[in-house]
């Protein structure tokens, strides 16, 4: 369920963590349900490991996933708390470049919403 664009410049752990987040909040993982280990999804993705551990620890600092040592990594329970404001700084800094470039190329205001609420409906279905 994890995928991966290998022609994308986005760089690979960064999608890693985004599908998982995908597949939680589309309900493909629950909380407390047993992830791949670091060498399987490696294995899998045909991937190295540490690129792989480099996402789980990322997604283990922002408490997506827990791991439990000797048992595995699991999926952690899904907070809807409000997030800390470095975190909302970290948003905006990736979002600033895409609407730079759509300004750039003429895009309205308008049309970016739009995509915005089509992206952010999408992933609850």
């Amino acid at each position: 369920m994890i995928t991966i664009d290998k022609t994308s410049v986005q760089p690979f752990y960064e999608q890693i963590i985004l599908s998982i987040k995908r597949n939680i909040l589309l309900g493909i993982y629950e909380t407390d349900e047993k992830l791949p280990s670091v060498r399987e999804l490696a294995s899998n993705l045909m991937m190295n490991p540490n690129t792989i551990a480099k996402a789980y620890k990322s997604l283990e600092q922002e408490g997506v996933i827990v791991t439990k040592k000797g048992l595995g990594t699991f999926v952690g329970a899904l907070s809807h708390e409000k997030p800390l404001s470095t975190q909302i700084d970290g948003w905006k800094n990736k979002l600033a470049p895409i609407i730079t470039e759509a300004k750039f190329y003429g895009i309205t205001l308008e049309e970016i919403m739009k995509w915005m609420k089509e992206a952010y409906e999408g992933e609850s279905k």
